[in-house]
């Protein structure tokens, strides 16, 4: 089968209220507690695979006032949740919900299970109330509820369901990575064709939303305050307000905001908020400082959504290398490189001198400490367009660099399915060593 861009953008790019993982599980519960005839929620439970808990653990859930925690994250959704918004589920939160939510956690009514062995992204829901019990499972994808039942009884129709005879969004996006896999760099850019007034306008809103977190966290400094800071830092002298610091401001300013809870949506790329920020705002900033006309910026951030889901397809949605460093960073690159006039040799050696700087970046789970990782990735996705247009290129001889920027790519998703994932446990392990002790 063969898709379009416009194909792309519409399973990889999407408006998240929220961290996706604890948004995904407040979806969970949301979609369960749907099916309630009562409503009445007096037992939540859940299970949920390494990456999903990992991801959930520690970051703020939006609209909570600073809330955390995937028990919490279950309850909000139940309470107050909007299935049918999906990852924009904790829209609908108010304080009625939350006060109810802290009620159940607190008496130990919501359980989560941490299913070691489980691979890929896989929650499952069951909410109990006056004698019922109400089922969901979500894998693949965030917002990709592929069962729904009532009492031991399936459902079959129902608007979170995929409609009669056609794919469930996880089948969807595995045949669309495949066909991803299959091209080269030539024929990425080919699909820049075909953008539309649309797809312009889709671009344009990705833009327009992930600047709004980018602005609120400079005004007020959520979080740990990365972005604010910096940009306090270039007022004061101290730093120089260039190309790579500009997008290092954007993009942390950005991640501050949505990691610490601020009930303001960020369009997503490749199933990830932060990915979004990383992919778009390099870009946005990049286009202050030079003489480009809009469309073309557009054209760069298309580029970016494209290269960063061509990474994810062979590293897969969560790992334990941060993927806002190595996909969304080597998307962000090659949109500045387009951005800048580069040609295809320039942006094949920008992603190659991105993924030698960034390669062994971790994933140690959502939280606020991630804004200074979305800083450290947008500056160095300019820097390595900088050094590609003068010439800068490294070596096939370097480590995992290969041959072609679409080599380094999969080498770099052979690094994360076959060579991390006991990385990816002993990650884990530290985080739960710390949630369970007594310090």
């Amino acid at each position: 089968m063969t898709y379009t861009v416009k194909d792309i953008l519409k399973i990889q790019v999407a408006p998240a209220l929220g961290c996706t993982e604890p948004v995904a599980i407040a979806l969970g519960a949301a979609a369960a507690v749907s099916l309630l005839p009562e409503k009445q929620i007096d037992e939540i439970e859940i299970w949920v695979d390494p990456n999903i808990y990992k991801n959930g653990l520690a970051v703020s859930i939006p609209g909570t006032g600073g809330l955390s925690g995937l028990d919490m994250a279950s309850a909000v959704g139940a309470f107050g949740g909007d299935a049918a918004l999906k990852l924009e589920v904790l829209d609908s939160v108010d304080s009625p919900a939350i006060s109810a939510a802290q009620k159940i956690v607190k008496a130990g009514r919501v359980k989560v299970n941490l299913l070691r062995d489980q691979v890929g992204l896989f929650i499952k829901t069951i909410v109990k109330g006056n004698g019922h019990n109400a089922e969901s499972v979500i894998t693949g994808l965030h917002d990709n509820v592929v069962s729904l039942a009532l009492d031991g009884s399936a459902i079959i129709d129902h608007v979170l369901l995929p409609k009669a005879g056609s794919s469930d969004g996880k089948r969807r996006l595995a045949d669309l990575e495949e066909w991803l896999k299959g091209l080269s760099l030539d024929q990425l850019l080919e699909l820049l064709d075909d953008l539309d007034d649309d797809d312009l306008k889709f671009l344009e809103s990705g833009v327009q939303v992930n600047m709004r977190l980018a602005d609120y966290g400079l005004k007020h400094g959520p979080g740990l305050g990365v972005g604010r800071t910096m940009e306090r830092l270039v007022r004061q002298g101290l730093m120089k307000r260039d190309m790579i610091t500009a997008a290092r401001i954007l993009a942390s300013s950005a991640a501050d905001a949505r990691m610490s809870g601020v009930k303001l949506p960020a369009m997503s790329s490749a199933g990830s908020g932060n990915h979004g920020l990383t992919a778009i705002l390099p870009i946005v900033a990049v286009e202050k400082f030079i003489t480009v006309d809009h469309r073309t910026t557009l054209e760069a951030i298309g580029l970016s959504h494209i290269i960063t889901a061509y990474v994810k397809a062979y590293t897969g949605r969560l790992s334990a290398i941060c993927g806002c460093s190595v996909a969304a960073g080597a998307g962000a690159t090659a949109g500045v490189t387009y951005l800048m006039g580069g040609t295809k040799l320039h942006i094949a050696g920008a992603i190659k001198n991105l993924a030698e700087d960034l390669a062994g970046v971790i994933c140690d789970g959502a939280k606020g400490g991630c804004a200074l990782k979305l800083a450290t990735a947008a500056g160095t996705a300019v820097q390595a367009s900088l050094f590609a247009l003068q010439g800068v290129n490294v070596s096939a001889t370097d480590g995992i660099i290969g041959r072609s920027s679409e080599d380094t790519m999969k080498n770099i998703g052979t690094l994360t399915t076959q060579g991390m994932i006991e990385t990816d446990r002993t990650i884990l392990n530290i985080m739960l060593d710390k949630q369970f002790s007594d310090v």
